[in-house]
This record gives structure tokens, C-alpha cells and sequence, in this order.
């Protein structure tokens, strides 16, 4: 089994291997950021999404950028176990279902009921929306794991760190 160190030691650098492509997914990131869904529950999705995929550089990201908008402890550490507690509101555990559905296509292929809970709290378009941060998180969670970019060193913007 590979040590802590090695495991830990990063790849290569995918935004500097590949800076036109990185530049695509930037790009949707921008689009993301003006659309009508509301930013913190796009980055609570990404959170979810990175649990998902276990990948530590999202997870610290996201976390970090939830604090900084005010978001509490509680609902983050209670993320993972979104169904069991009360403190997440019927649009936000839609979303989450679809999250969950939509990371692990293999699972169900994205249920009828997983469908009718979002479009009952999503129109149209947020629900495109909504899936388009999906594939984005899922597409840098596949980059972080796979090239082993290490968690820890991300600092919201206007955080003064």
C-alpha cells in the first residue's frame, strides 16, 4: 500500500498540461455563476458531488467557499447524511437527490421519482442548470482525483489569506 506521502504527491498539473480545456470548463463556471440558481446551493451540490467522488480538493474548496457566504457548520459536517436531518429545505434535498443521481448514473440512471421531485421545485432551466454544475464538479472531481491535486491550499475570494 502506498504511503500517506505518496499517495498524496500530485500527478501532474492539468491546468498547465491542458490550459485550452481547463479554459472550456472555466468557462461554464462563468456561466454558472450568472445563472438564476442560487450560489450556495450550487456550491452545496459541488460539496455533495465531491463526497460523492471523494475528492478533497473540492470538498475543501466548496467548504471553504460556504463558509465565507455564512453557511453554517451544522449543515455542512450533516451534508453526507442530507435525509436524516431537518436542517436542508424541499428545494435543496431535490437537488441533492439529483446530485446523487446524476453523479452515480451506473446506481439507477436517474429515477422517474428523482425527476418528478426536481421539476416539482426546478423549472426548465434551472434544472439544465442545475445539471450542467453537475457535469462541471464531476469533470473536476475526475481531474483533481486523478491527478492527485492536493487539498488545503484553496482560499476564498475576498478572504484575505
Amino acid at each position: 500500500m502506498a504511503s500517506t506521502a505518496e499517495r498524496n504527491d500530485t500527478r501532474l498539473d492539468f491546468f498547465g498540461a491542458a490550459p485550452a480545456g481547463v479554459a472550456h470548463l472555466r468557462g461554464l463556471e462563468g456561466y454558472l455563476r450568472q445563472c438564476s440558481l442560487e450560489q450556495p446551493l450550487l456550491h452545496l451540490v459541488k460539496m455533495r458531488a465531491s463526497q460523492l467522488n471523494g475528492c478533497a480538493y473540492c470538498l475543501d474548496m466548496h467548504s471553504k467557499d460556504l463558509r465565507a457566504a455564512g453557511e453554517t457548520e451544522q449543515r455542512l459536517y450533516l451534508l453526507d447524511a442530507w435525509r436524516e436531518v431537518p436542517f436542508y429545505s424541499a428545494r435543496e434535498r431535490a437537488a441533492f437527490a439529483w446530485t446523487e443521481a446524476v453523479t452515480l448514473l451506473t446506481r439507477d440512471h436517474v429515477p422517474d421519482a428523482v425527476y418528478a421531485q426536481a421539476r416539482a421545485v426546478f423549472n426548465e432551466k434551472e434544472l439544465v442548470d442545475l445539471t450542467l454544475a453537475l457535469a462541471a464538479i464531476n469533470a473536476w472531481n475526475r481531474l483533481c482525483v486523478a491527478f492527485r491535486t492536493p487539498a488545503g491550499s484553496y482560499r476564498p475570494a475576498g478572504s484575505g489569506h
